[in-house]
């Protein structure tokens, strides 16, 4: 009887999956706050972007880290000129850390004109409402972002770069973004 009585209860009850849409062309960029350099200078990134008429928001998989450090963020540093001559107003990087680790990443890859924007999302829900997330606990310790880089004008993503293995640098390069500005 219990048998039948949960098999009945489970054919009835109607679940109801939530299923995460992975950001795409054409979307506006979900209205959630990341941090600036503290905890309490948060912003809404939708709004952020908002007023922006067109700018480049890139997520790596974590500060300090040697793809990131070394290749990703100065390339975005290095092309700021570049960028701003394609029409490019404002440059930020995300990345599913803490505030002062991103402001100390920042300056110790000479930002210090704030080139790039550091952004931190430390509890991951950016990276959760974007799709662009992933498990990355054996050498991270949680959820990071996936490599990714996009075009945004006016908080709408126009052109996207996500890297296929999730942490390479390729597509997501500002290198290979600047060719298709």
């Amino acid at each position: 009887m219990l048998r039948t009585s949960a098999a009945s209860f489970i054919t009835r009850r109607a679940f109801h999956v939530s299923s995460v849409r992975a950001i795409k062309e054409g979307d506006k960029l979900p209205s959630l706050e990341v941090a600036r350099k503290s905890p309490g200078d948060t912003v809404d990134i939708h709004k952020l972007f908002s007023d922006k008429p067109k700018a480049i928001l890139f997520g790596v998989p974590g500060a300090f880290t040697p793809g990131c450090s070394k290749t990703h963020l100065p390339g975005f540093i290095k092309l700021a000129d570049e960028l701003k001559k394609k029409g490019i107003d404002y440059v930020a990087c995300v990345s599913v850390n803490d505030p002062f680790v991103m402001t100390a990443w920042g300056e110790s890859q000479n930002n210090n004109n704030g080139e790039v924007e550091l952004l931190a999302d430390p509890t991951g829900a950016l990276a959760k409402a974007m799709d662009l997330n992933f498990d990355a606990s054996a050498a991270l310790g949680g959820h990071r972002f996936k490599r990714f880089a996009a075009v945004v004008e006016h908080g709408k993503v126009k052109k996207l770069f996500v890297e296929p293995d999730k942490t390479g640098l390729n597509v997501s390069l500002a290198e290979n973004v600047v060719k298709t500005l």
